[in-house]
């Protein structure tokens, strides 16, 4: 299972948010790209970076910071935030980034993901965040009538091969992930699974081992030191 450190930009700093409310951020860094940098310093496989400004506003102005960040560091990066157009798809795979993450628009814009998986295929993934089961876009600020899992099966038609699923009720919370959700969903798809949201300790991380997920993202417990990722990364494996 490749672990993910997450970054999180909001105003070109490197903030976490509680529950996704924007009103609720604590600033960690002041530099991204150093906080990158750090983490494949402790032998990351992967870096998952969100643009927060851009999934709330659908724009990129933290583009060329994402961008510095890429050239700064050797190891992949899967980016989401705000990723609304094949030509933002085209500018940061152009840029390094190994996946780009789809979000609110999968939802609102079916066309624009089967052109985007036609053309980019591994390369894209798809953002599930949800909350009590339904599917939540635009930065989590509207729940649609979606269930997750329903989604699940529809992206997997489409021919997406990678979701991120969050539950956004654990996210920043530090009290473990939705394991029961989280198997349902694996066991729905044949598509790789990437938890995210509440992973805390390195317990939560072998019970996610145990339900044979892909991936998970940890973003608040390593910030706030409650777990070390030299700890959880002993004996894992690489990005596949």
């Amino acid at each position: 299972m490749i672990l993910f450190p997450a970054i999180d930009i909001k105003d070109g700093k490197c903030v976490r948010l509680i529950q996704g409310d924007y009103s609720k951020e604590k600033i960690y860094s002041e530099d991204p790209g150093k906080i990158a940098t750090s983490w494949e310093a402790q032998h990351a496989a992967y870096l998952h970076i969100v643009d927060l400004d851009g999934a709330k506003s659908g724009e990129t102005s933290n583009k060329a910071l994402i961008k510095a960040i890429s050239e700064r560091t050797n190891i992949p990066i899967q980016l989401g935030g705000g990723i609304r157009s094949l030509e933002i798809i085209e500018s940061y795979i152009s840029a390094g980034i190994s996946r780009v993450i789809i979000g609110t628009a999968a939802i609102n814009d079916k066309a624009f993901l089967q052109d985007a998986i036609k053309k980019y295929g591994e390369k894209i993934a798809v953002s599930i965040d949800a909350r009590n089961g339904y599917v939540a876009t635009d930065g989590w600020t509207q729940t649609s009538t979606v269930k997750a899992v329903d989604l699940v099966k529809e992206l997997e038609a489409i021919g997406v091969q990678t979701i991120i699923y969050t539950d956004i009720l654990k996210d920043g919370m530090l009290q473990g992930p939705n394991f029961n959700e989280l198997k349902a969903i694996n066991e729905a798809t044949s598509m790789n699974v990437i938890a995210s949201g509440g992973v805390t300790s390195k317990e939560d991380v072998n019970k996610l081992k145990e339900l044979d997920l892909y991936g998970a993202i940890i973003g608040k417990a390593l910030y706030d030191g409650t777990i070390e990722l030299k700890t959880l990364l002993d004996g894992e494996q690489h990005a596949r």
